[in-house]
């Protein structure tokens, strides 16, 4: 469930788009029972890590916290809450650190914590386990002997607060996304509008493929188009005149390299179906 979070933070400590008085979260609740819970967090665990990693973090921290002094529930239910917890945490090998006394006021949680540009932490995910709501809804379920028993609920955001991560991660890459994720990934830059036509088609190619393209047919020098599209970060320009037109090929301009390079129209489009 993707909903809005209002909070209502002092002023002093809002921050960008850090830390805001109203976020979207990425809110899912798994019931199960007791038996699955460990299997279950180091699946979540697992795929939160997954996400960070095709998202370019590697740098990530893991705390554990478990039960605050002001709590709800007994202290047998918050020793199978933190002892099965703890075990999922040991059981994925990544490092972590302990907060005593950190867990949400139901139940016991992990933190995943991502860096920004100047070395600050952020909390993002959360697994948390929670023996305590189940019982307050009084849900139960027929296990395999056609008996009512009690679920556990595991409370999950995989991003958090989206917002944070969205923040966190334009920091991350300095604006400069991989291909894969960039807003714009290729912008069409034509010499004249005499190379309109040409530029259309190439832009219809892409598009039809999923490329996230625009197309610049302003009136302007070449050179004020490149320099406006490199700032802005885009990963391949294409340029598109005399020569390219007549050859039906394409010149591209990649941020990340120095030299530019010619290619036909079709092998460019090979090109960048790879890169997605």
């Amino acid at each position: 469930e993707f909903g809005k979070v209002h909070r209502y933070e002092p002023s002093g400590a809002v921050h960008g788009m850090m830390r805001v008085r109203s976020f979207t979260q990425d809110d899912a609740h798994i019931f199960c029972t007791e038996d699955q819970i460990t299997q279950e967090c180091i699946e979540l665990t697992n795929l939160i890590l997954s996400i960070y990693k095709d998202f370019g973090f590697s740098n990530i921290k893991i705390n554990y916290a478990d039960r605050p002094k002001k709590r709800v529930g007994d202290d047998k239910i918050w020793d199978k809450s933190e002892k099965a917890l703890l075990e999922a945490v040991k059981k994925t090998g990544v490092e972590y650190e302990i907060n005593e006394g950190e867990g949400a006021f139901y139940g016991p949680k992990i933190e995943f914590v991502l860096k920004d540009a100047i070395n600050r932490e952020w909390q993002c995910g959360t697994v948390q386990v929670d023996f305590n709501l189940p019982e307050r809804l009084n849900a139960n379920f027929i296990n395999e002997k056609g008996e009512k028993q009690r679920p556990v609920l595991i409370h999950r955001a995989l991003f958090g607060s989206l917002e944070r991560f969205l923040g966190i991660l334009i920091e991350h890459y300095n604006g400069k996304f991989p291909f894969w994720l960039a807003p714009t990934q290729v912008t069409i830059c034509t010499i004249t509008e005499k190379f309109n036509d040409f530029g259309k088609s190439l832009f219809e190619k892409l598009n039809n493929i999923g490329i996230s393209v625009e197309f610049d047919s302003r009136n302007e020098k070449i050179n004020y188009k490149i320099r406006e599209h490199s700032h802005k970060k885009v990963p391949i320009i294409l340029i598109i005149g005399e020569k390219e037109k007549k050859d039906n090929c394409v010149t591209v301009r990649e941020l990340s390299l120095e030299q530019q390079k010619i290619l036909k129209v079709d092998k460019f489009l090979e090109y960048v179906k790879k890169k997605i």
